[in-house]
């Protein structure tokens, strides 16, 4: 992409008529118009899906070139009212629709890749591993299409140019999405989100240095976002634990320490763990995962989590006292909705990341970037208690401000 493109060249629209997320990321790159005023969702009669770019009805002169030299941002986020099989044909038409209208480059920004676990198929030739299939994994998907290859190939043919993702979980998709788009695939980890809420917040107590703290993968896909997290960190004291997991079944799983953790299950003892996953669906291994840690005693054990589907199951199963915390992104826009966080609302705190997905957006198209925006926002219940007790510690600041004052 040019280095000189500017918020009057970039169209952003939402597949989703008035999404929030979509609004906000607008926003937060320089679009002014609303995107009601840019795209109608419109659905005939016959529940066929058909997207219209709005243009003046008098202006005969730019017809199928309204968007011509124009970079086109699709935003696409899960919803409850519209399955993420009808959002997935939603991407493909508005695709087609910008380019049969010039576009000159279409985007799509979804945070949460659709069919990222339907990431190879029931055949060797199905999908790259890093790991050596059997007949057990390939038995996994017997029948079954090889959803993600074919959704990356459905959206290259209705012609988007370049897809951007959040902290995507699996290798295979990750080296299919930039074969299929050239390299034009952008997995962006939000290292930076987390660094920055556990070191200027007070959801942990360890010591400036690190000594108390330890970060904590569950299983062998977390270790290298574990290991670049402590990296980043650089807290000297702070300590990485890594866990092995072994699956006997759908829901069945034993937790055990790795033999490489550099620490041991004897060291738990007294120290705030952060345990960090890339997505939680039932919850499941994430609290068989806290209950093994609990049982060394610690003081305080946080989940951080990147896509949260807030599942019935889910909320039953993390309102375990083994998580004292959770902590995560609002890549599914609805875990904002204090009914779909249930009883978790207690514990949950969401970083709100349309600033901080803006900036990447922008650093990729090599769109100027606005100074004025907050990396994240931070949604938290009242019901948390972290919550009461910063709204008693802000009282006792603005009376100590009053007490200096008035004695000036």
């Amino acid at each position: 992409m040019t280095t000189s493109l500017q918020a009057a060249d970039v169209v952003v629209v939402g597949n989703i008529s008035d999404e929030p997320f979509a609004i906000d990321l607008a926003f937060a790159m320089r679009q002014t118009e609303d995107i009601a005023d840019l795209i109608s969702l419109k659905t005939f009669a016959n529940s066929e899906f058909c997207p219209r770019f709005i243009s003046d009805e008098q202006d005969f002169t730019r017809i199928g070139r309204k968007l011509a030299g124009k970079t086109v941002i699709i935003v696409s986020t899960s919803n409850r009212l519209v399955s993420r099989n009808d959002l997935a044909m939603r991407n493909f038409l508005m695709a087609r629709a910008a380019k049969e209208n010039g576009a000159a480059h279409v985007v799509l920004v979804e945070p949460d890749l659709f069919y990222s676990a339907q990431d190879r198929g029931p055949r060797l030739e199905l999908g790259a591993t890093q790991f050596e299939r059997d007949e057990v994994d390939l038995k996994k998907f017997d029948g079954q299409p090889f959803t993600a290859m074919l959704y990356a190939q459905m959206l290259s043919l209705s012609g988007v140019d370049r897809v951007i993702t959040v902290h995507n979980h699996s290798w295979s998709v990750q080296k299919m999405f930039s074969e299929v788009f050239d390299g034009r695939f952008h997995n962006i980890i939000p290292y930076d989100l987390y660094l920055d809420y556990l070191r200027n917040s007070n959801i942990l107590r360890s010591t400036r240095d690190g000594e108390g703290l330890l970060l904590c993968a569950p299983d062998k896909g977390a270790r290298d976002f574990v290991r670049e997290m402590h990296a980043r960190l650089a807290l000297p004291k702070a300590g990485s634990v890594m866990l092995d997991k072994f699956r006997s079944g759908e829901r069945e799983v034993a937790i055990s320490m790795h033999a490489e953790s550099e620490v041991r299950f004897e060291d738990l003892r007294e120290h705030d763990i952060v345990l960090f996953d890339d997505m939680v669906r039932t919850g499941s291994t994430v609290v068989k995962s806290c209950q093994y840690l609990r049982r060394g005693n610690p003081s305080r054990i946080v989940f951080a989590v990147s896509h949260f589907y807030a599942s019935e199951e889910g909320r039953e199963k993390m309102a375990h006292s083994a998580i004292d915390e959770i902590l995560t992104l609002n890549t599914l826009p609805t875990v904002l909705n204090r009914d779909e966080q249930g009883r978790l609302r207690r514990k949950m705190v969401v970083l709100k990341i349309e600033h901080w997905l803006a900036r990447n957006v922008c650093e990729i198209l090599g769109m100027p970037l606005r100074p004025d925006l907050s990396l994240y926002q931070i949604d938290m219940s009242s019901k948390n208690p972290r919550f009461i007790r910063k709204i008693h510690d802000s009282d006792q600041l603005r009376g100590l401000h009053g007490e200096r004052a008035s004695g000036l």
